[in-house]
């Protein structure tokens, strides 16, 4: 490194997102808590082990060429250039594994970099996860989650979010924290397969109205929710630059550290750290009230409370990023109803409504209060509201629901993608460890003859 400066600069930033890679993880602790408890007793294992094997498929083929999207497809489809060349993000470069040729601080930042958009990557399918809980085939939904997690939304990403991405430049798009380019994008992939997959057996009566399937044990469903929140720290803490030297970027005359958001564009984590919380309290709050005090909605909606609020929570006045909060809820609440009564969609968790219209209708206000602020320090675009919505759109429907609506067809016509009637009213667990279940009732057997036996019985 060039100097003792630059060398500690890099060093923290290398610590900073290991760390971050820390906290998210408890996000995929708290998706699969929160997806168990929300399951019924008869599909635990089959729930927990869908969710899990996340982690090796998604962080495989990210390893692949995920990263590798996010550098080198920011021009989008033709718009402003073409694929760009993103040497350090190929899995054959030696700084895809241990190296100490620094190239720029890329052998100590490429990794954990790499992971943290990586626990994005895992976030994106787990929000998928928990919407078609109870009655997806396990390979159907893994070439899914891959589709999503290592593809669709990393695409929206490098479009989104890089500091040079299309949208950026030319839409003027802003989302510091990814109401779209993850939770759009994630809610409306999953509203596209249940459009193909149908509700559970039994969700609906004759007449229409639903039924309310409720969790086996509300209070993993309550700790995953808390988890999930402690994970958005590091959510958060990863959509910045820790350190870096605005000054030299922006051609000022000398040196201006401070933090940056996705953008590059300057911010602290003081200000993060006010708008996170007030509108985790706006969320809460607008959802106890709006749900009479339901505890799953309450809970529910502090999670869609932040997602609103993150595509402008590194400009918003924290009162802002509270009401923005506040007034989203009820919005996503009464759509999610809406929508559940007209259309049949049965989305086990609301991870639709939670996530998608939540995300979607985030980037749209975001678009009205922060109307004329730059959306980027690189570039003259400005944010407005025709910007913002069209970013919505495109996140939500574009990358989210019309590829996981068409791949879904696909596998539903060849019969790969929900499990069969019978097997869904036994209980995915019986199906697929049905022997452990015989050796359960063998065991049990010959524990009351034993019993009997030394009259024990």
């Amino acid at each position: 490194m060039d100097d003792q400066l630059n060398a500690l600069t890099t060093i923290f930033t290398e610590v900073y997102y290991w760390i971050t890679v820390v906290f998210m993880f408890l996000i995929h602790v708290g998706f699969c808590l929160y997806e168990v408890g929300a399951s019924r007793r008869k599909n635990m294992m089959h729930t927990l082990m869908k969710n899990t094997m996340v982690i090796p498929l998604v962080t495989v083929t990210f390893y692949y060429f995920g990263w590798w999207i996010y550098f080198a497809w920011p021009n989008g489809p033709g718009f402003i250039g073409g694929i760009l060349g993103a040497p350090h993000a190929t899995s054959w470069n030696p700084l895809m594994g241990p190296s100490l040729n620094d190239e720029g601080g890329w052998s100590h930042i490429n990794g954990v970099l790499w992971a943290a958009f990586l626990l994005f990557s895992w976030t994106a399918a787990s929000i998928v996860s928990g919407a078609v809980i109870e009655r997806i085939r396990s390979g159907a939904f893994w070439l899914l989650a891959v589709v999503i997690g290592s593809f669709m939304w990393i695409i929206g990403a490098a479009w989104g979010w890089h500091p040079d991405g299309w949208m950026v430049q030319v839409l003027g798009y802003h989302d510091a924290y990814a109401s779209g380019v993850i939770h759009a994008t994630a809610g409306g992939f999953a509203l596209g397969i249940l459009c193909v997959l149908g509700p559970r057996i039994g969700k609906f009566a004759k007449d229409g109205t639903p039924r309310n399937i409720a969790p086996h044990n509300p209070w993993l469903v309550t700790v995953g929710l808390f988890l999930i929140y402690t994970g958005l720290w590091g959510f958060y803490m990863a959509s910045n630059t820790p350190i870096i030297d605005v000054g030299e970027m922006a051609g000022m005359d000398g040196s201006f550290f401070t933090t940056t958001n996705i953008y590059l564009t300057p911010t602290t984590t003081s200000a993060i750290t006010f708008n996170f919380l007030m509108s985790l309290s706006g969320g809460l709050m607008s959802g106890y009230l709006v749900s009479k005090g339901d505890a799953f909605w309450t809970y529910s909606s502090g999670l869609a409370g932040i997602i609103a609020a993150s595509a402008g929570n590194d400009l918003y006045h924290p009162v802002q990023a509270m009401l923005v909060a506040a007034v989203a809820v009820p919005v996503v609440y009464y759509m999610h109803r809406w929508v559940e009564r007209t259309f049949k969609i049965d989305d086990a968790i609301g991870a639709v409504a939670v996530h998608g219209y939540a995300g979607f209708l985030g980037v749209v206000i975001a678009g009205f209060m922060l109307w004329g602020y730059p959306a980027s320090m690189f570039y003259d675009s400005m944010i407005t509201p025709w910007g913002q919505f069209s970013g919505a759109v495109i996140m939500f429907w574009v990358l989210g629901f019309m590829p996981a609506y068409v791949i879904s067809r696909i596998l539903n016509r060849v019969g790969l993608l929900r499990i069969p009637e019978r097997v869904e009213i036994a209980g995915l667990d019986l199906s697929e460890f049905h022997g452990r279940y015989l050796d359960g009732v063998a065991i049990a057997a010959a524990e009351e003859e034993e019993a009997r036996i030394r009259g024990l019985l």
